[in-house]
């Protein structure tokens, strides 16, 4: 389960759209985790709130992870995300990953100048810092969730359309791809939702069985929440669903049947 758990809190941060502000100070989504289909396997949280960076209004998002249940008893994670974005362009300043997850631990504090393409790298638990060339608009895994929800027009997407994101992880540029499939209306704890469904490539390998082996719904409205995420793992998958939520901007649509 070693970084299951992670990868699917890095796709959950990733994976909502809208042309206008989808989102505000004081939002917050909750999500269940479980393994196989019947495993609970943990939980996860994001939060918006108010802050400042060197005299800037910021988003301050934190994000939060841990396992729960029986996978608790031999495989424990606490993750722990921050992200300071602006509140305008969206841009990240700031992001810090501090986790452990089954005594596999890292303490990164990241600040990014814009102006130069640099990203300046702090490992505090290794005493290391490094200075990364990065590129223009390039984000976290944090703000590329918020970055996404206010940039992308989803009004105008067709299936088979493909999305790219310039994402600094593990001291490195990642980028992001992600595929639309078209619209489904789907089952949650909430009743039925109509979403937007997509499928993000990923690295096959020791992890996922195949290149497209996630696969993602976001509630189609203003607010574009992720409702699920399906992972096939190479031993197993891995489902998350939103469980509960608070201080949305845009009234959240239910299918009622007639």
């Amino acid at each position: 389960m070693k970084k299951y758990l992670l990868i699917i809190c890095v796709f959950i941060m990733q994976l909502s759209f809208a042309q206008e502000s989808a989102f505000d100070t004081g939002e917050w989504f909750k999500f269940k985790m479980s393994y196989s289909n019947w495993l609970k396997a943990g939980n996860a949280t994001l939060t918006v709130k108010d802050d400042k960076i060197n005299g800037k209004d910021v988003y301050h998002v934190v994000g939060k992870g841990w396992t729960t249940g029986m996978i608790k008893w031999f495989f424990k994670v606490e993750d722990r995300y921050e992200s300071y974005f602006d509140k305008k362009t969206n841009i990240p300043y700031k992001f810090i990953r501090n986790i452990d997850e089954g005594g596999y631990t890292k303490d990164i504090e990241i600040d990014f100048d814009h102006a130069n393409n640099k990203a300046y790298n702090h490992d505090k638990k290794n005493k290391v810092k490094a200075v990364f060339d990065t590129k223009p608009n390039i984000q976290d895994m944090v703000s590329t969730f918020y970055y996404l929800r206010n940039r992308l027009d989803v009004k105008n997407i067709k299936p088979g359309d493909e999305v790219m994101v310039d994402m600094f992880f593990d001291e490195e540029i990642y980028g992001f791809k992600l595929k639309y499939l078209g619209e489904e209306t789907i089952e949650t704890d909430f009743g039925k939702i109509k979403t937007l469904k997509f499928r993000p490539s990923v690295m096959a390998g020791r992890v996922f069985k195949e290149e497209e082996s996630l696969t993602l719904w976001v509630s189609n409205d203003k607010n574009k929440i992720p409702l699920r995420i399906k992972a096939d793992l190479r031993i197993g998958s891995l489902r998350a669903d939103l469980e509960a939520f608070k201080g949305l901007k845009h009234p959240f649509k239910i299918v009622v049947d007639n």
